[in-house]
């Protein structure tokens, strides 16, 4: 573990919020964020690998899941507002 966990993982702390008290305007705006993607935020668009049996290049894409998107979208706006 490095110290940085991903977004909702309670395993490594990214479940906590390291800004701002609990009365705070920031902690019910995570609190939400928590609450719209309930699992961890990570994703990746392009996986690949080499195919174990028959040595060949294997890869696949997928598009952001909708949970994920706009948790993004959330952050996005919220930066922003706060000129982040």
């Amino acid at each position: 573990h490095i110290g940085h966990p991903l977004f909702n993982d309670d395993l490594y702390g990214g479940d906590r919020i390291v800004k701002g008290t609990v009365f705070t305007k920031y902690k019910q705006f995570v609190d939400n964020a928590f609450a719209m993607c309930p699992r961890h935020a990570l994703h990746a668009k392009t996986i690949g690998f080499i195919h174990p049996k028959t040595k060949e290049q294997v890869s696949f894409d997928s598009v952001l899941p909708e949970d994920m998107s706009n948790l993004i979208g959330k952050w996005r706006g919220y930066a922003k507002n706060k000129n982040i």
